[in-house]
């Protein structure tokens, strides 16, 4: 079985939605199911087609969790020596060398990524990029609107 990387808090994050799907969201499509039923000829009833159809995603989705959490490498950064070296789940600053804005990422696994919160995933070339560097270096990330350069600024272990 192939493992992939994960987040402490990303890993944190896949049990609590599991825990959701299983105690709350499976009960109350269950009682829907029923409550559907009671009202008498299936066939053309789409309340409960539409409560069938929930219950599959839902249940696909759990299947999903669970295969992932199955298959999750869990890595606690925190517990990491720092050496100021870029790996899976640092936060690193980095100096746009044209603009000389600074721009903050974390790099996560891919269930984790957010752009919007700045969480990139390990298989994007800006993590590709910045793997294996530290401190000081200039690495330029080949990005579709053309290449940019940063310096790494800072690396940290939260």
């Amino acid at each position: 079985m192939t493992k992939f990387p994960m987040t402490v808090s990303g890993e944190a994050s896949l049990r609590e939605e599991l825990d959701r799907l299983k105690r709350v969201e499976r009960p109350r499509v269950t009682q829907a199911i029923a409550e559907a039923r009671a009202h008498g000829d299936l066939k053309e009833n789409a309340e409960y087609h539409a409560a069938r159809e929930q219950q599959s995603f839902m249940e696909g989705r759990i299947m999903e969790i669970e295969g992932k959490l199955a298959g999750a490498q869990v890595i606690d950064v925190t517990a990491i020596p720092r050496t100021g070296k870029v790996i899976f789940g640092t936060t690193i600053d980095l100096l746009n060398l044209e603009t000389d804005e600074t721009v903050t990422y974390r790099i996560v696994g891919e269930d984790e990524a957010d752009v919007k919160r700045n969480l990139i995933s390990i298989g994007s070339p800006i993590a590709r990029a910045l793997i294996g560097k530290e401190e000081g270096d200039v690495v330029v990330v080949k990005a579709p609107g053309g290449d940019i350069e940063y310096e790494i600024d800072r690396v940290q272990h939260i």
